[in-house]
């Protein structure tokens, strides 16, 4: 049996679908009232649980042979974030802690290329860069390199673990729409495009779900794999987004210095207007670093393959458009 956690997710539930059309057994855990429709019609058992409520999580772990844990929050706004910081890190203590005591075989965590340490254009990223909590430059980027360590720390002392890095997934199944998917149903909904120069490594969450099950099944212990895709401009997305939809977009290039000025006061306005965050500070900053990005050890010692980004935007607008034609009428 498979545990899942943070099974409602985009990598979650992608990977809850990979591992059940591998006739694989699974128990997919949620937070307690947390809307389970991205699992709807799915063959899985749920059971609701919190990463911080250690109780809750014996229940979930208890005959359980692989673990994967992506329950976490994401953020790329700035500032000191206590919740965060618990979730990522006090719950990733709990579940190595309530794996261990239900003799969990594997544990396979996700965590990010933004916990690796930072390093400057003109070095490839591979997986000798360490992970750095001491210069991170979010309290999410802080958070999962913590987390990371502690998953490190734990195979000292017996846990059978397994770390994967992806870097920014994007793919179908976008149930909540992360900050990338919400980039792409713009774009399919044909709504004006503000841009700023910059590109990073993007992957298909496809990919992502199966590289972490590859990590199961071939990973060695204590070792970290980039699951990376990519390298893309945000123009060349937006460019590439046009010729699937057969449609030229209003585009607008944002100044940098515009850009980072700006970026000083929308973490208020995404805050008090309850909007997918953009344009700020940890985003801008993340598409001028260095994205130069090798998953050349997965590729060699998991067999990972990642497709080409065409083929994962051309899938995704169409299940954008699958999703919501009837809400939005047609989406072009």
């Amino acid at each position: 049996m498979n545990l899942v956690t943070g099974a409602t997710g985009h990598i979650g539930n992608v990977l809850v679908r990979d591992l059940l059309a591998r006739g694989e057994r699974v128990r997919a855990m949620l937070m307690p009232g947390e809307d389970p429709s991205p699992l709807y019609g799915l063959d899985v058992e749920r059971i609701e649980a919190d990463v911080l409520d250690f109780q809750s999580l014996l229940g979930a772990f208890l005959g359980i042979e692989v673990v994967y844990h992506l329950a976490g929050i994401i953020s790329i706004m700035p500032g000191k974030d206590n919740l965060v910081q618990a979730v990522n890190v006090i719950g990733t203590r709990n579940v190595i802690q309530a794996a261990r005591l239900c003799g969990v075989r594997r544990f396979v965590y996700t965590s990010s290329i933004h916990a690796l340490s930072r390093i400057p254009h003109g070095t490839t990223i591979d997986e000798s860069i360490p992970f750095d909590p001491q210069h991170a430059i979010s309290m999410y980027d802080y958070s999962k390199a913590q987390a990371s360590l502690e998953v490190l720390e734990a195979v000292q002392t017996g846990l059978d673990a397994v770390i994967a890095c992806p870097t920014g997934v994007i793919g179908p199944h976008d149930y909540r729409r992360s900050e990338l998917g919400q980039l792409i149903l713009d774009c399919v909904q044909h709504k004006p495009m503000f841009y700023v120069e910059g590109a990073y490594d993007f992957v298909d969450v496809r990919d992502v779900a199966q590289g972490l099950i590859l990590a199961s099944e071939k990973g060695q212990t204590g070792e970290s794999y980039i699951l990376s895709g990519e390298r893309l401009s945000v123009l060349g997305m937006i460019k590439s987004l046009q010729e699937i939809l057969g449609k030229r977009l209003v585009t607008m290039k944002i100044p940098m210095n515009l850009a980072r000025f700006s970026a000083r006061f929308t973490p208020l306005y995404y805050q008090l207007s309850r909007k997918k965050p953009r344009f700020t500070p940890y985003s801008l900053e993340t598409l001028e670093s260095n994205s130069v990005i090798s998953n050349a050890k997965a590729v060699r010692e998991l067999g990972y393959t990642a497709r080409p980004l065409n083929i994962t935007l051309a899938d995704t607008v169409r299940w954008f458009r699958q999703r919501y034609s009837k809400q939005t009428g047609s989406a072009g």
